[in-house]
């Protein structure tokens, strides 16, 4: 068991890689996170950074807190 439980991050990670090239296949460009920006990925291989990412919130388990909206960008 312990064997097979082993492989599943092989496994997820050759399922990520291929949602990742269908995304691309079918729509043409797929947006990910890359070092603290989102960043839209297009499939002739141009990149465009998007906006800045918030950096992560560290939540105690239980915790409620309110988001503050952010400002719609156009």
């Amino acid at each position: 068991m312990k064997v097979l439980e082993a492989g599943i991050p092989k496994l997820a990670e050759g399922a990520f890689q291929r949602a990742y090239y269908q995304a691309l296949t079918t729509s043409g460009k797929v947006m990910r996170a890359v070092n603290g920006n989102l960043v839209e990925t297009h499939a002739d291989g141009t990149e465009t950074v998007l906006r800045a990412l918030h950096s992560p919130v560290r939540v105690t388990i239980g915790a409620k807190f309110k988001l503050k909206r952010r400002a719609a960008s156009a």
